[in-house]
């Protein structure tokens, strides 16, 4: 069990390196007011989705305990960020408000994962 739930780990890892690093290479982008959603964002965030769903119920399935309230602050902060993707996925430009909040939103996402215990 312990080397499905690692191998989980690392899909969610890698869907947040996606949506993450398609946040960073259009930085320039945003400075300019031309930025916009990539497919690897919203692929990402996805990823993210279905992995950490996997991951709590793989956890429970090992009676390891699951903080319940961590999950779900996480979950709603990526459910804000897969709707914002989702739905300006088509947009040629992206307000830089709204583009810098979902950049925020991915980083406040990873820093509770590492720091809340």
């Amino acid at each position: 069990m312990d080397v499905l739930i690692h191998v989980f780990v690392a899909l969610h890892i890698i869907g947040i390196a996606a949506l993450l690093g398609g946040f960073l290479t259009q930085m320039k982008a945003m400075g300019d007011g031309t930025a916009r959603f990539t497919p690897a964002m919203l692929h990402g965030a996805l990823t993210m989705l279905v992995t950490g769903a996997v991951l709590v119920g793989l956890n429970q399935a090992d009676d390891q305990s699951v903080d319940n309230i961590k999950i779900g602050v996480k979950l709603a902060l990526l459910i804000v960020i897969l709707g914002l993707v989702y739905v300006q996925r088509d947009e040629e430009k992206i307000d830089k408000r709204l583009f810098a909040l979902v950049g925020g939103l991915t980083t406040v996402n990873i820093f509770i994962a590492l720091l809340w215990t």
